[in-house]
């Protein structure tokens, strides 16, 4: 194996080891987040966004291979939806991460641009791992059923799903900085205490904490939380919580439209392929949510 071969694995190698870390809560804890920043490589993060959105998308683009009609049309269905994937989430950064940046300055916190950055592609890496996760169950629904609106509403979900998680892990992980910010320190900060040489006379007053050293506290059993755990003991500001929620609800509505604007995704079966339908001069004649709404009549009756 050559030099460059071998980097290239050792990348992707602590790329994953790093979403990994994401979703244990390794990454997230506070001891980790000391630099007040979490400590990712958002680059190589990107990478693994992209990948594991092309793996949901091809199973997600099963659908179409299993239709009746040109089997030419169903596989550049297929190519289609697995780029398509990828692009939607990235499209949908590029549009709400301006609004992030501004919504955590409201609150008063102190994270640069960079930080905030990173934080939103981690929150998308977490996004397409549970996504990526739900791959298997779509390609199975894909190849043992033929309706189009159990399809299209089984994929909302997942998304809806996905989406959920990876939000509420943005707004644990920024509760978890804005501590770090307003908090100084106490283990990783202890020194130990000096006191004048004592004697046999002097031994009995010095307290009973003058005992205890550096080595003692780091005995002291914590609990380590994971990545979607609350810290119970520090509760964010109410103000706090509802500038985030709005925003979260602007990411969904974006994240929704978006997927509007790329569609088709699993391909109708009684319409021709098309790479962007919107392209049509009827193609903006609804929205996502209209559609997921017909797609939920349709299956009902």
């Amino acid at each position: 194996m050559s030099e460059t071969t071998l980097e290239k694995t050792n990348n992707l190698t602590g790329w994953l080891r790093q979403l990994d870390g994401l979703l244990r809560g390794e990454a997230t804890r506070l001891s980790a987040l000391r630099r007040g920043t979490i400590e990712i490589s958002p680059d190589g993060l990107t990478v693994v966004i992209i990948a594991l959105g092309l793996l949901y998308g091809f199973c997600m683009g099963c659908y179409a291979m299993f239709k009746h009609g040109d089997l030419s049309e169903h596989i550049l269905q297929l190519i289609a939806t697995t780029g398509k994937v990828p692009i939607l989430f990235l499209l949908t950064l590029v549009v709400t991460f301006p609004s992030l940046y501004v919504f955590n300055a409201l609150v008063g916190s102190r994270l640069t641009l960079l930080s905030v950055l990173r934080l939103i592609i981690a929150a998308m890496a977490v996004m397409l791992a549970v996504l990526a996760s739900f791959g298997p169950i779509v390609a199975f629904f894909s190849i043992s059923t033929t309706s189009y609106p159990f399809m299209l509403l089984l994929n909302v979900a997942i998304f809806s799903v996905s989406g959920f998680l990876g939000l509420k892990f943005l707004l644990l992980t920024l509760h978890r900085l804005s501590i770090i910010q307003n908090e100084t320190p106490q283990l990783d900060d202890y020194q130990e205490p000096t006191y004048p040489a004592m004697n046999a006379d002097t031994a009995s007053l010095v307290p009973a904490s003058a005992t205890v050293n550096a080595a003692t506290v780091a005995a002291v059993p914590v609990k380590e939380s994971g990545a979607l755990d609350h810290l119970d003991d520090r509760v964010l500001g109410r103000d706090v919580k509802a500038v985030f929620r709005i925003w979260i609800v602007v990411f969904g509505l974006v994240g929704g439209q978006m997927s509007w604007v790329l569609r088709p995704f699993i391909g109708s079966p009684n319409q021709s392929f098309e790479w962007l339908r919107i392209l049509n001069a009827d193609g903006r004649d609804s929205n996502f949510f209209e559609a997921v709404f017909r797609a939920l009549f349709s299956f009902l009756s």
